[in-house]
């Protein structure tokens, strides 16, 4: 009778260790990489609200900052070289920032649940990249950029989008009223080259 006894503790604890291996080999590894992956998506989702957080910023201290006239009696040639500077190092945020938003959009877009939000993501990626690629001058990229960043900010930087419907229309509205801008703005838009891309990718 021990011997019974004792043959089903060993199966019972063989039973409980082959349970445990095979969880710790198929359950967690699993586990681990769906963690992962959701972690990656809100590590990107945090750089793409970061991202235009700084074009926001940068765009703001452009406007801000005009650069000197080359005449301006009040303004020596050494601060005059600085001021470009600081606005070159702000241009350059904003280039890394739309550079980033571009190549990494697959990561972020994809995750929202609702078609109309991804394609309102491509659409500001692609246009805002298209900005700061063009021919404008530096003044009219930062320009055009924070009328661009603003809809798409009051939508996924408030998390507007978890809220409910009610400022979505008007911030698509507010997006699509700045792209029309792009196109009015000179021999050199980059207006229609834009939509293409966007076009390219639905």
């Amino acid at each position: 009778m021990w011997e019974t006894l004792l043959i089903a503790v060993v199966t019972a604890v063989v039973s409980a260790v082959v349970a445990g291996v095979a969880t710790g080999v198929l359950v967690v590894p699993r586990m681990e990489a769906r963690k992962r992956r959701i972690g990656e998506v809100h590590l990107a989702r945090d750089r793409f609200l970061a991202s235009m957080l700084k074009i926001m910023s940068a765009s703001a201290r452009m406007r801000a900052m005009n650069e000197p006239a080359a005449g301006d009696p009040d303004c020596t040639d050494v601060v005059r070289d600085r001021i470009r500077t600081e606005r070159a190092r702000w241009m350059k945020q904003m280039d890394e920032a739309t550079e980033w938003m571009v190549d990494n959009i697959e990561t972020y877009s994809l995750s929202w649940p609702a078609a109309v939000l991804r394609e309102m993501v491509g659409t500001y990626a692609a246009y805002a990249r298209a900005v700061v690629i063009s021919e404008r001058t530096d003044d009219r990229k930062a320009k055009h950029l924070a009328r661009l960043t603003e809809p798409v900010w009051e939508v996924f930087g408030s998390r507007a989008w978890q809220r409910g419907p009610r400022l979505l229309p008007r911030s698509i509205q507010k997006l699509a009223e700045a792209v029309d801008a792009l196109g009015e703005d000179g021999p050199h838009s980059d207006a229609s080259d834009a939509r293409s891309s966007v076009a390219a990718n639905r």
